[in-house]
């Protein structure tokens, strides 16, 4: 349909959205940096959330990606950021019968016993409507919405463009790394057939463990465009805020175990911790909802996370700077090395004693990272900058992410007990070969 086209008349009408917003920022920025005016940061931060919050389409999911990396962006726009949500006003019934009736044909309502015209949920790249199958299964049908690839294309030159000029402003964190990962993950999202397989991975990698949900999907009622899977039944998890602690601590544990067995068992990992990419069954199950960003990695990835876990824990500098030359960084000498240390530090304090433990002895003002991720972005400008590789910036963003909901359900745990259980025998090479079965079966490309 002309209407998918990455044309150019799509993303000149998209430029021609987000330049305000975006030119708003490189000029105050400017200013600030070359001509000595006072910027107001925290206000024009908000003026900032506000102009994207109004926008459907990746610019508004990239605002909540660099939320969670502390390190792209000053902490003021960190804060303000992190205030966009997933829940943007839904497109409407003419919408959903046009992008049904060009993925099923004009005869796609006699495939259903019945479809809500209002969408159940909606996103920054599309939204979701209930329905039911022939077979009276409850389904929730996931429709994209209309020029997301020309949306996304103009998205990220303006992304570009806020990069280039922070990094002049600020050469703590150089972020070409970051717009590339972030550019190939938002591609990737807008390909519900792959976002299908990733799905059938997670059912498959989170087959035996107990308390996650993962839907199954509907293949002869998918497409490019439309991804159509059962319905798990939920309520959305900070409605467990003020639950009693020990059911807290269950959604906790369970959302551990779900986010990194992945990763330790397949090098496997969900890059998008998003509270409205959960919702809770009444026994506390977790539903998993979306699998749109994932992100896999080489075996060796995951041994350089285990070897810092190592390293941090008994001192091993040596063993230290091998996981971090494993991960891709390079001319580490003694300054970065310490500052990165710093880092590393406080995403591995949870797990460093055997004792249970609540999250907040991590956060400052709400926030998970924010201060520690504020003084090592200081010693690196100091220190002349690093450029962080492109394997990192979804990991960090999943521990920072996860620490976040974590935070939000103030959970108390021995972290490092169910650290230590899930590495416990880790074997790099016998990773590899689990890998390339169930990628090779769910027809995800191996790395």
């Amino acid at each position: 349909m002309a209407e998918e086209e990455n044309s150019l008349g799509g993303r000149v009408r998209r430029y021609a959205r987000v330049s305000g917003a975006v030119g708003g920022l490189a000029a105050r920025l400017a200013g600030e940096r070359f001509f000595g005016l006072e910027l107001d940061r925290g206000a024009h931060a908000a003026d900032l959330r506000r102009a994207l919050g109004g926008l459907k389409g990746p610019l508004m999911k990239v605002a909540q990606i660099l939320s969670t990396i502390p390190e792209a962006l000053p902490r003021e726009y960190v804060q303000e950021l992190g205030q966009l949500q997933a829940d943007a006003p839904a497109m409407g019934w003419p919408f959903a019968k046009r992008r049904m009736a060009g993925e099923l044909g004009r005869d796609w309502q006699d495939k259903f016993k019945s479809f809500e015209h209002q969408a159940a949920a909606a996103a920054s790249l599309g939204q979701v409507h209930r329905a039911v199958g022939l077979d009276g299964a409850e389904l929730a049908c996931k429709l994209q919405y209309p020029e997301m690839r020309a949306a996304v294309e103009a998205d990220l030159k303006q992304l570009k463009l806020i990069f280039t000029i922070y990094r002049r402003y600020d050469k703590s964190i150089d972020p070409s790394n970051i717009h590339t990962e972030i550019a190939a993950r938002l591609r990737e999202e807008l390909d519900y057939r792959l976002e299908a397989r990733h799905t059938e991975l997670y059912r498959r990698m989170l087959a035996d463990v107990e308390g996650v949900q993962v839907p199954a999907v509907v293949e002869a009622l998918s497409s490019d465009r439309l991804l159509t899977m059962t319905w798990l039944e939920g309520r959305r998890l900070l409605h467990y805020k003020d639950a009693p602690q020990a059911d807290r601590n269950t959604l906790a544990r369970r959302l551990f175990h779900a986010w990194y067995i992945p990763f330790y068992n397949y090098a496997v990992i969900h890059g998008d911790p998003h509270l409205g990419n959960y919702s809770v069954a009444e026994d506390l199950s977790l539903n998993l909802l979306d699998f749109g960003c994932i992100r896999t990695f080489q075996p060796k990835f995951v041994q350089g996370v285990i070897d810092l876990y190592h390293a941090i824990l008994n001192g091993d500098e040596a063993l230290a700077i091998h996981a971090y030359e494993t991960w891709g960084f390079s001319n580490l000498d003694r300054s970065v090395i310490d500052a990165l240390n710093i880092w590393a530090e406080f995403v591995y304090a949870p797990l460093l004693e055997d004792r249970v433990r609540p999250i907040q002895e991590f956060a400052t003002e709400g926030v998970y990272g924010q201060d520690v991720a504020a003084k090592v972005h200081r010693q690196l400008r100091e220190l002349g900058g690093v450029t962080p590789p492109r394997e990192f910036v979804f990991m960090d963003r999943a521990a920072i992410g996860l620490g976040g909901v974590f935070l939000h359900l103030d959970a108390t745990l021995n972290w490092h007990d169910m650290f230590n259980e899930m590495i416990d025998g880790f074997d790099a090479a016998a990773l590899a070969v689990r890998q390339e079965m169930a990628l090779g079966d769910c027809g995800v490309p191996i790395p």
